[in-house]
């Protein structure tokens, strides 16, 4: 996460040009750990090879090139939304939601839950398996609704195509919300069964899934990074104060 945290901090006011160069940096670093960084290249690249050196001493073979994948696409999509942002660009509800999915990074994070197993493809890319993940993705979506720029947000999105006010917004995505709730508890009704030795590790690994959007609403009220030191304090009163608008775009 700390990976993530680093990137977002460099990248979330860039224009497309040094995102994308940051992106590649990173994307040689992870597909080659073991090559020595040029000297005065980016901080990104040494943190993001290091950090995988060490993962893939225990990872699973699976579970590597599940992350390789889901990570770049990741990458790749962080460069798209510094193009929006540098041109003004507004999406569409859908065409947000398309890329939003792959910037929240949640797809990565998936093949972290495996790294102890050798997950076989058929499963893990099993229309019900990959529905329930899709389904956590977008709770995380929506419980972050706030985050993000004006252009890369799910309310203003919302507010703009719907022509709606904010409370509006919110209700909209309220009942979104709870539509993807009801779709993956219906979604582990129908997750088949390949075996004692398999299903116990789909139960190990979608218990992992499911936790991650319970794990990251908690993170979020603990963490200091969105309520600063009102984090519990907004946890219980539901209220959060407003903040001033403040443009992101990169000069």
């Amino acid at each position: 996460m700390n990976l993530f945290f680093l990137l977002e901090e460099y990248t979330d006011t860039e224009n497309e040009a040094v995102t994308k160069e940051m992106v590649d940096i990173v994307l040689d670093a992870l597909y080659n750990p073991h090559k020595i960084r040029p000297e005065g290249e980016c901080i990104l690249g040494e943190i993001a090879r290091l950090f995988w050196a060490h993962a893939i001493q225990f990872a699973s073979l699976p579970s590597q090139r599940r992350f390789l994948e889901t990570f770049t696409a990741y990458l790749h999509a962080v460069v798209v939304e510094a193009l929006d942002r540098e041109q003004g660009r507004r999406r569409s509800i859908d065409d947000f939601l398309k890329l939003r999915r792959k910037t929240i990074g949640v797809a990565p994070c998936f093949p972290i839950l495996e790294m102890g197993m050798n997950f076989p493809d058929e499963v893990f890319y099993h229309p019900v398996i990959v529905d329930l993940a899709d389904c956590i993705t977008e709770l995380l979506i929506i419980d972050n609704q706030a985050a993000g720029n004006e252009f890369h947000n799910l309310i203003s999105t919302v507010m703009l195509e719907l022509g709606l006010d904010r409370g509006s917004a919110m209700a909209w995505a309220a009942h979104y919300h709870a539509e993807v709730q009801k779709r993956f508890t219906d979604g582990l009704a129908k997750v088949p069964s390949w075996g004692p030795s398999i299903d116990v590790l789909v139960k190990e690994y979608l218990h992992g899934v499911g936790n991650w959007a319970r794990a990251n609403h908690s993170w979020s009220y603990e963490t200091q990074r969105y309520f600063a030191t009102k984090g519990l304090e907004i946890q219980q009163s539901r209220l959060i104060p407003l903040l001033p608008k403040f443009n992101h775009t990169a000069a």
